[in-house]
């Protein structure tokens, strides 16, 4: 499979104020009924209600807008996320593709870096979620309104007081990633809003979380399509200087 380094759009900004051209949107896989794009980390995968700011879906839309095709939203991963994102190119397309989401059939991996040494090094993770504000909340599986969070992973790599870890989502749901292991006292490095002592972390300014393999069948021919897509610069950065730390205390 082909991987593509991430490339920031303009229109927007990252958190240093960095505009972001929208003809540098990076796709990673197009056709006549899909298309996938590499979405930068800072940039909102939808527009922001009462704001003007730039999101994923109006940078692709506009680009489409030369070829005379639209952009509909099938998923959405958080704005500090960086990775994968899905569209359809018609209604039918973004209704059938939601349905598979809905369903939980996609396969859905991230990259995440989290405190600590992860153990043990592969597992599911099941927790249960109520939504409290712009929040996720632990709750109890007979609690009313509970929404049943499940993830696989398994250890990569072990830093320097890190872990890189693979996740593969068994369910979707706002911010599944950071709280569950958040919960488990392994927090994502760079979360600052499961985790406000990350306000102090200096080798990434985002949540270390990258959407790097997706696939789905396809709405029309029903066959399987795979994308995968490699860590921008700043996730890279962060494991390489983990690493390097941890081959110099040996």
């Amino acid at each position: 499979m082909k991987r593509d380094r991430d490339k920031a759009p303009t229109g927007s900004q990252t958190r240093h104020g960095r505009r972001l051209r929208p003809e540098q949107l990076s796709v990673l896989y197009q056709d006549e009924a899909v298309i996938a794009i590499n979405k930068p980390a800072g940039l909102p995968a939808v527009p922001i209600p009462g704001s003007e700011k730039p999101s994923a879906w109006s940078l692709l839309s506009a680009q489409l807008k030369a070829t005379r095709q639209k952009a509909f939203t099938v998923h959405r991963i958080d704005r500090f996320t960086s990775g994968i994102m899905l569209f359809a190119k018609t209604e039918r397309d973004r209704d059938a593709l939601v349905q598979q989401f809905l369903a939980h059939t996609p396969e859905r991996e991230y990259l995440v870096v989290v405190r600590g040494h992860l153990e043990p090094t592969e597992g599911t993770l099941v927790h249960y979620f109520r939504k409290a504000g712009m929040f996720q909340k632990l709750s109890k599986a007979n609690a009313r309104d509970a929404a049943r969070a499940e993830l696989k992973y398994s250890v990569e790599r072990q830093l320097r007081g890190a872990t890189l870890v693979r996740v593969s989502l068994v369910t979707g749901l706002q911010n599944q990633i950071r709280v569950q292991f958040s919960s488990l006292n392994y927090p994502v490095i760079g979360d600052r809003k499961y985790h406000p002592a990350e306000a102090q972390e200096r080798r990434i300014d985002r949540v270390a979380l990258h959407a790097s393999h997706l696939r789905f069948d396809h709405p029309r021919s029903g066959k399987s399509v795979s994308v995968d897509c490699e860590p921008p610069h700043d996730f890279r950065a962060l494991v390489q200087a983990l690493s390097t730390s941890n081959r110099q205390k040996h």
